[in-house]
């Protein structure tokens, strides 16, 4: 199984294609499973390297505490260990904050930025709604029930209708692939603690913003106040999708990301 050792902790990878490098970071208690619709599509015109983020999926779970600072350390980390010298990012949910912090503190490694489903944190984002948040932080400990909850509130109604395979599909995996709950509250805190409203506007780097307009976990106003913000950004959004829009609509959001990372210009 690939992985890297970064400063004693152990970061696990899947990687897929070859050419210019991106690398796709997950949200909160995510790990690469939640890229699999990307993975492929991606691979054929890049080097896509998804990682689980610490306290996730197979990487290592130290029950110490957490910072975005260092989920972006672990990114350049992982890039040292594996010879790259620069890469694409796209990051969803506490993957956007990762990806913004490596933005800010490797402004040099960065070609092109993709947030999705994010914001800049702090006290001026649009808060999750409470039905959701209670989803978040009411957790029981058991995967499966506390996943199937999560999902409910991720896509929209109408998706998980009409496709219950996806989310059997993702309950197996992340069942066989559990998240202590120790380490989802490392996560959590790291999410809480997050705040760079001041300063995403030294952003640099061409960045694209896609946010899925049924969000009920990171509402869609904070796409927008995050495009307000970072110089030059564009920003598309996707109707009829939710939290995890990459997954519902991912062959409108692989087209447009895929032509974004090229330099081409994406249309929603």
């Amino acid at each position: 199984m690939p992985s890297v050792q970064i400063g004693g902790l152990n970061l696990f990878y899947v990687e897929r294609g070859r050419g210019d490098v991106v690398i796709l970071l997950s949200g909160l208690g995510g790990d690469h499973y939640l890229w699999h619709r990307q993975l492929p599509a991606f691979a054929a015109h890049f080097r896509a390297i998804a990682i689980d983020n610490r306290g996730a999926g197979q990487s290592d779970k130290p029950d110490v505490p957490y910072t975005i600072e260092q989920m972006a350390d672990d990114v350049a980390g992982l890039m040292d260990a594996l010879g790259i010298e620069w890469a694409h990012l796209v990051g969803a949910s506490m993957g956007g904050f990762i990806a913004q912090m490596f933005a800010l503190r490797y402004p040099h490694r960065l070609a092109r930025l993709v947030l999705c489903c994010t914001s800049f944190g702090g006290p001026n984002v649009v808060p999750m709604p409470s039905e959701s948040l209670a989803v978040f932080t009411d957790r029981t400990g058991d995967p499966e029930t506390d996943l199937r909850r999560l999902w409910a509130i991720s896509v929209t109604e109408r998706f998980l209708r009409e496709y219950p395979e996806a989310l059997e599909a993702y309950v197996a995996w992340r069942v066989a692939h559990p998240q202590p709950l120790y380490a989802y509250q490392r996560q959590l805190a790291a999410v809480l603690a997050f705040n760079l409203e001041t300063q995403v506007s030294q952003i640099q780097a061409p960045t694209l913003i896609a946010h899925g307009t049924e969000d009920r976990v990171v509402p869609v106003e904070n796409a927008r106040r995050l495009h307000a913000r970072i110089p030059h950004s564009r920003l598309i959004l996707f109707p009829e999708a939710g939290h995890l829009f990459f997954i519902e609509r991912a062959e409108d959001f692989n087209r447009v990301v895929i032509a974004f990372l090229k330099g081409e210009e994406p249309s929603g």
